[in-house]
């Protein structure tokens, strides 16, 4: 595992994509240097700030600066939803987790991105097609404001599906059913890749197993220290328990116990909601996207 740890890492800009979402780069040349498609950071804002995971979602190597985009869906996440550009963080380390490997294929790749899955999975695609292979691409949310990345995904993409549960923007549909549809249709694929909530990514990966298609998801189990230290990101692959944070995040995703993980990232709900509610109380303002 590799990782730098520095302190003060200074915002560059924050752009808003909506209520809730905003993009960062960050300066971080130590880890943009390391970085491969599918790995992650674990960021602290202060000195008595928790550590959270967030995925690496694009580099720019000549600045060496990160991209992240973030959900405000906690304490953590409405802090960071204030800063600015010109503030700092105190410490994100990494980069952490496996990166995927990138070849070419004369098959196509499937790209599938649901709502905040859709940044993680950006990175993956612009690698896979930076290596001249074939991309079909679909992304989807609730609604059109949960969309993002649309454009970048569009960029790299040589066919590309866009579907909304409420079909407020492109075809009103579950990532799930275009995902059948171009199975069916290509008959073989070298990889599906789904990133996205894990109920999801579950019906994704039972999809992908119904047409014999490989496929390849990204995980969000709860995590702490990213080192394999605590164990909280613990999974079942197959028959081993795997961590996220080392082994990971990237899995088959045909041989993870899908119901034993989303069961267990309810384990702290209350708690992240008590901790989400007294924060803002305490400083007179409303939870992001509120």
């Amino acid at each position: 595992m590799s990782g730098f740890l520095g302190t003060n890492f200074p915002i560059l800009s924050v752009e808003k994509l909506g209520d809730d979402l905003r993009s960062y780069w960050i300066e971080a040349p130590d880890i943009v240097r390391a970085f491969g498609p599918g790995q992650f950071v674990i960021v602290r804002l202060d000195e008595d700030g928790e550590r959270i995971p967030l995925t690496v979602v694009d580099v720019d190597r000549e600045r060496g600066a990160l991209r992240l985009i973030v959900q405000a869906v906690g304490r953590t996440t409405d802090q960071m939803a204030l800063l600015q550009a010109g503030d700092t963080i105190l410490d994100v380390f990494g980069p952490l987790g496996q990166a995927i490997p990138i070849e070419k294929s004369e098959r196509p790749y499937v790209i599938v991105g649901g709502g905040v899955g859709i940044a993680p999975v950006y990175p993956k695609a612009k690698a896979l097609k930076e290596v001249g292979n074939r991309l079909i691409s679909i992304i989807g949310a609730r609604t059109k404001e949960l969309l993002m990345l649309e454009e970048e995904m569009r960029a790299v993409s040589d066919e590309f599906i866009v579907v909304t549960d409420d079909g407020s923007h492109g075809r009103k549909a579950l990532v799930t059913e275009p995902l059948a549809e171009v199975l069916e249709r290509e008959g073989e694929v070298a990889e599906v890749i789904a990133v996205g909530p894990p109920v999801m990514m579950k019906f994704c990966s039972k999809v992908a197993v119904e047409h014999g298609a490989p496929i390849l998801v990204s995980l969000n189990p709860i995590m702490i220290d990213g080192t394999g230290m605590c164990g909280g990101c613990r999974v079942t692959v197959g028959s081993a328990t795997r961590f996220a944070c080392v082994d990971g995040p990237c899995f088959d995703g045909s041989e993870i116990d899908w119901d034993e993980m989303i069961t267990r990232l309810k384990t702290y709900e209350e708690e992240e909601r008590i901790a989400r509610e007294h924060w803002c109380r305490l400083r007179g303002v409303p939870a992001a996207g509120k």
